[in-house]
Formats: C-alpha cells, sequence, structure tokens
C-alpha cells in the first residue's frame, strides 16, 4: 500500500506564500545543498506526483523549460503526475492525468501503489486530504524567516489533529526539517479517549 505525504515549506510564522499568490520568496531563505539533496531524494523515490489546481498551473509553466537545477527538473518533467481540478478538462504538462474526485482517485492508488505518493505545496488540496483521512506523513520545511502576513499552510479545523513527530533535522540554511506522521482516524480517536481520561 502506497503512503501519501505531503511536502511544503512555511515561514515560521506558518504562512506557505506571502501576500500574493504564487509569492514565494520565503523559498530563498531555505534553500540551499541539504534541500537540494532532499528534492533528489524525492525523484529517486516517488511514484506519483499530486498537485492542486493552481499549483499544477505553476509547475507546468516552471519546469517544461526550467534552465536551472537540471536534474530535479528531468524527475519533475518525468514523473507521473495527477491534478486534483473539476475544472481542467485535459492537462498539457507531460505524463499528467486529472482527477475531478481526487479523494476517491487517491484512495484506490494508495491501495494498489507501493511507492510514495507526494503532494507537493497545495494547501487546499492538502486540507482536503487531512479531512478525508488519506495523508500518512507531513513533511514541512521551516523557512528562517518571519512573513508577518499571507496564506496560511493549514486551514482553521473544527477539532485538533495529534501528530506523531518522526523526525526534527537542522540544515545547511538555519531552516528546520519536520516530519510528522499523521494518525489513523482510530489512532486519533484513542489518543482523544486516553487525553480525556488523563484530565
Amino acid at each position: 500500500m502506497g503512503k501519501l505525504v505531503v511536502w511544503n515549506i512555511a515561514s515560521v510564522d506558518g504562512y506557505f506564500e506571502g501576500a500574493q499568490q504564487w509569492d514565494l520568496r520565503l523559498h530563498e531563505h531555505i534553500w540551499g545543498e541539504d534541500l537540494r539533496q532532499l528534492s533528489l531524494r524525492f525523484g529517486e523515490e516517488l511514484g506519483l506526483l499530486v498537485f492542486g489546481r493552481v499549483t499544477y498551473e505553476g509547475m507546468a509553466a516552471h519546469w517544461p523549460d526550467a534552465d536551472d537545477e537540471s536534474e530535479i527538473a528531468e524527475y519533475m518533467n518525468a514523473a507521473p503526475k495527477l491534478v486534483a481540478s473539476r475544472t481542467l478538462t485535459t492537462a498539457t504538462w507531460h505524463n499528467t492525468e486529472v482527477a475531478a474526485d481526487i479523494v476517491d482517485e487517491l484512495s484506490r492508488r494508495k491501495r494498489v501503489d507501493e511507492r510514495p505518493i507526494y503532494v507537493f505545496g497545495s494547501a487546499l488540496l492538502t486540507d482536503s486530504l487531512l479531512q478525508a483521512g488519506l495523508v500518512d506523513e507531513l513533511l514541512i520545511g521551516i523557512a528562517p524567516v518571519i512573513l508577518g502576513e499571507g496564506t496560511p499552510l493549514f486551514k482553521p479545523a473544527a477539532s485538533p489533529l495529534p501528530l506523531q513527530l518522526v523526525e526534527a533535522r537542522a540544515i545547511d540554511t538555519g531552516g528546520v526539517l519536520l516530519r510528522y506522521a499523521v494518525p489513523s482516524a482510530e489512532q486519533t480517536s484513542r489518543i482523544e479517549r486516553h487525553a480525556e481520561r488523563d484530565v
């Protein structure tokens, strides 16, 4: 069964982009050799890349003609890709499929795929997948910068979602990589019942 991993970068104050859409200058504060090596590792292990529509359109505009980071561009262009959208009918970026019902499609793919499925960026999609209980792991790069304003990485939720820390590692630019396992709904229920008994 495939593991679904969400990868994103956020500022110390929790924003994944600035006040304007696609203002990703916070990436300049965390990008370095450690993050480059992590990106190359993604390319070696992933079985599928998943994007929300907005992130997909930005990626599709950048990577096909990217003249920097050629090794990363190579796997980004070659990898199987899935874009979640009810409005797109076709996707022009090489090796891309469109799924109108992304929860159903990823539920099916997790059952049949053995390699990891990565969601890159796509905060709205991440929120939907967390609510559906499909995310197995959150991998978050904390950029060493306070933006002060922007779009929050995580959306308001009706109840807390406990996470289990798997790894916390400082990297060469002063950023931190945080890897969290996301408990299943059954595990979360057990954690909440245990917490209530301790009160």
